[in-house]
Order: structure tokens, then sequence, then C-alpha cells
């Protein structure tokens, strides 16, 4: 028996945005190191999982806009937040 989560069922922690760019955080490791998936420019065809860096993303600008954090954000599954956000679109 694996003890390994389905990426449909992992549990997302935390959502940054920045236009129409997601980081949708599954895990940290508590200190600058996330997984997680991202969506980057809306392009939903090349999203992925993978790691990324708190430091990357508060260094990050377009303009004059700076990546945020949702505020509020309510912890549940991979599934739903894709069926929520970006209707089931994923590549999975």
């Amino acid at each position: 028996m694996s003890d390994v989560t389905p990426a449909d069922e992992k549990l997302i922690w935390a959502h940054f945005l920045l236009g129409d760019s997601h980081w949708y955080a599954a895990e940290f490791d508590g200190k600058d190191t996330f997984f997680g998936y991202a969506v980057l420019n809306g392009d939903m065809m090349n999203s992925e999982w993978g790691y990324f860096s708190l430091a990357e993303l508060t260094e990050l600008r377009v303009g004059p806009f700076v990546v945020c954090v949702e505020d509020g954000w309510r912890v549940r599954e991979f599934k739903e937040v894709m069926s929520e956000r970006h209707g089931g679109g994923w590549n999975g």
C-alpha cells in the first residue's frame, strides 16, 4: 500500500497570485521552498506541479504589481480548487 497522496487529493494550503498567474502551495519546507501547482499567465496546457521559492515570489514584479497571498484562503483538495478556479482543467 502506497502512502503517496494522489495529486487531485493533495491539500492546498495557500494561494499566491499575480494577474493570471497562480501558485497553489501543497507543501512547505518551513524556510523558503514550496511544492505545489503553478499556472503561469493563465496557460493551463503548460501548468504543472513543482517547487517554487517564497523569496523569488516576493521579488517578482510586473510594473507596479507584486505577488499577493489570497486573504481568507480555505484549505481544500486540489481537485476542488481546480474545479472552482479553472473549470476543472488541469493536465494531471
